[in-house]
């Protein structure tokens, strides 16, 4: 259950309560026409000649606002889902975005779930990557194919090391490029340091957040102990921002491993990947991308 929330439509303080081939035109990857595919899988050309996979699953056809809305979904870790021909993740899929696939559909949103460029599907996956503009230009580039794909409006959605892309998104992309809100979950505000690897210390500071214009949801867990994402530097994330619409969210409860902490704890099966809560998140997402706030009073 939401514990804690804070609001600021239109920049006025609001407390609560409790609580991939061209951009444009990307055609289904080769191979993907099994009848019990996942979702539908398509590439985009991205930076240096490399290709982006995404898993799309288009929203159930209706008269609903939502069903032209898609949510692209940035998972954590080495960002590499190893998507099949079928749209289906055999890599991260513990991961709570992977896992809430459904959940988003249930609400009838459309869902784009990503993979790592075919040149940084290695051990380290996208790594420093994640925070380049030539990053935010690739995720532009998806951004725009979904756009013509659904022709409406599409949130990026990204958790844990997820969220470092998601926000490089937002704050460097503009136009139809651009995501037209952004979600971010667990996300990675304190630096590892020492790092046996100097990415590994990036957190969403080290973003130009000052450019982040768009609706923004921040949701984290009261007791998420993995030593990135300490939920209460939430409220220095948005106050960095220009959004005209903004809420922080802290969640209880779920069935994570309350024994893990430090790095141990920075996983799906933890407080951080909100175990055992994933219908309740995506609820809660998908209630403030419609305009409203992530919990009903």
């Amino acid at each position: 259950m939401p514990v804690a929330f804070v609001a600021q439509p239109a920049r006025a303080l609001i407390a609560g309560g409790l609580f991939l081939a061209a951009a444009l035109g990307a055609a289904p990857a080769p191979g993907a026409t099994s009848a019990e595919r996942c979702a539908e899988v398509f590439e985009v050309a991205t930076h240096g000649g490399s290709t982006t996979r995404y898993a799309f699953a288009s929203a159930e056809p209706g008269d609903s606002p939502e069903a032209t809305i898609s949510l692209l979904l940035l998972p954590g870790g080495s960002g590499h889902l190893a998507l099949d021909d079928s749209g289906c993740p055999h890599k991260l899929t513990a991961n709570s975005l992977v896992r809430s696939l459904a959940a988003f559909a249930a609400e009838g949103f459309a869902t784009a779930l990503l993979d790592a460029p075919s040149d940084f599907q290695g051990e380290d996956g996208l790594g420093s990557f994640r925070t380049s503009a030539e990053h935010a230009d690739d995720l532009g580039k998806v951004i725009a194919s979904l756009r013509q794909r659904s022709g409406g409006k599409v949130w990026i959605v990204g958790t844990s090391r997820g969220s470092l892309s998601a926000a490089n998104a937002a704050a460097r992309l503009r136009g139809l490029a651009a995501p037209d809100g952004v979600v971010l979950t667990s996300l990675l505000m304190s630096g590892q340091t020492p790092a046996k690897k100097a990415w590994a210390a990036q957190t969403v500071f080290d973003l130009p957040l000052e450019s982040i214009d768009q609706p923004l949801l921040l949701v984290g867990h009261v007791d998420d102990r993995c030593v990135r994402s300490p939920p209460g530097l939430m409220a220095q994330v948005a106050a960095r921002t220009r959004s005209v619409r903004w809420q922080i969210v802290e969640v209880a409860g779920g069935s994570g491993d309350a024994g893990q902490v430090g790095l141990a704890a920075c996983t799906g099966n933890s407080a951080h990947g909100f175990s055992g809560q994933d219908k309740e998140i995506a609820t809660g997402i998908t209630r403030f991308i419609r305009g409203g706030e992530y919990s009903e009073r």
